[in-house]
């Protein structure tokens, strides 16, 4: 138990088993999303880690082509990266992580949060919150496969008003040698709606010796800085609060006072088309991007009409000169 020292400054490194990170603002694993050029745009911007989306140990173990090819792409100037794993057998976690280690992750995560239904019924997820004893022989099955620190995150509870996340998380500290703790505040069930309990962050935070990152509710700087205070946490992990506005971490690190205006939107997405053209091919980015497009452009009050031509009907060259109109002022569109 370390007690409540005096909380340090966003912009100051911490230190998560060897890995020294340059801040306290973290990229959370999102599903589907957080591949390597959405990890760097954060990186970019100032986040001081990006995790993964969540992979499948199995689909590694399995040398699955498709899962080593794209979501194990790691960029040079992402480091330090930090890798998500699911999953729900160690000896297959252990060889997961091994694989993500070769591969160049700087640090293994494992996924004991997700409430997706898919994902628990497999035993995986939050569905760990049931299994104590499984979930310890994860953690220490991806420590020993990759050398690497290892990290969970995790959800407070399944069922609102019980604390299985809490109690599993003391133990994944004190027994399973982790090396942090993501912790989101809220029981899986209720999936994002409700407020987070940042209080029993606060007392995970006072029980444990390991580093505890906030994560839940972040949608914007100054949510973050409200969770972080009210958390006693040792970082924040913005996930939600970042989709489409990768100047949150500017925000919170200090590099920027206001909001981007519509030229640097209008860059920022014509930078994505271009990763996700170099990423997954021009075909496939098409059909990829239209999930981004509306993070975008929607809070710059474009058009419907727009709008909807992008989400539903243009392709990449079309998505760039209906993107690039955009960096005109809003009176002339």
């Amino acid at each position: 138990m370390r007690g409540t020292p005096e909380q340090p400054p966003l912009t100051d490194p911490l230190r998560i088993g060897d890995v020294e990170i340059p801040n306290r603002v973290l990229l959370a694993p999102l599903a589907g999303i957080g591949n390597w050029f959405v990890r760097l745009q954060a990186k970019r911007h100032g986040a001081g880690l990006a995790v993964s989306e969540m992979v499948s140990s199995f689909g590694l173990h399995h040398r699955n082509e498709r899962t080593l090819r794209e979501l194990m792409r790691i960029h040079p100037d992402e480091h330090p990266v930090s890798i998500q794993l699911f999953g729900h057998d160690p000896k297959v976690m252990r060889s997961g992580a091994a694989i993500a280690a070769e591969a160049g992750a700087d640090l293994i995560d494992i996924n004991m949060g997700c409430p997706v239904r898919k994902v628990r019924k497999t035993g995986a997820g939050a569905e760990l919150l049931r299994d104590p004893e499984l979930a310890l022989a994860l953690a220490r099955g991806a420590s020993e496969g990759s050398g690497r620190p290892v990290t969970v995150k995790l959800r407070s509870g399944i069922e609102a008003g019980e604390r299985s996340g809490f109690d599993l998380a003391v133990r994944l500290a004190e027994e399973g040698g982790v090396a942090a703790i993501a912790f989101h505040p809220r029981a899986a069930t209720v999936g994002h709606k409700g407020s987070p309990d940042y209080e029993l962050t606060r007392e995970l935070t006072e029980r444990v010796e390991v580093p505890v990152i906030v994560s839940g509710g972040l949608k914007s700087a100054e949510a973050a800085r409200v969770a972080y205070e009210e958390s006693g946490a040792d970082a924040v992990m913005i996930a939600r609060g970042a989709l489409g506005n990768p100047w949150v971490f500017e925000q919170l690190t200090g590099r920027r006072s206001e909001p981007p205006d519509r030229a640097e939107v209008a860059a920022e997405l014509l930078w994505v088309i271009d990763r996700a053209e170099e990423h997954l091919g021009t075909e496939r980015a098409g059909r990829y991007l239209r999930k981004f497009y509306p993070w975008y452009v929607e809070p710059l009050g474009v058009e419907p009409e727009l709008a909807d031509e992008l989400q539903r009907n243009a392709d990449l060259p079309q998505a760039r000169r209906l993107i690039a109109s955009l960096a005109a002022p809003a009176a002339s569109l």
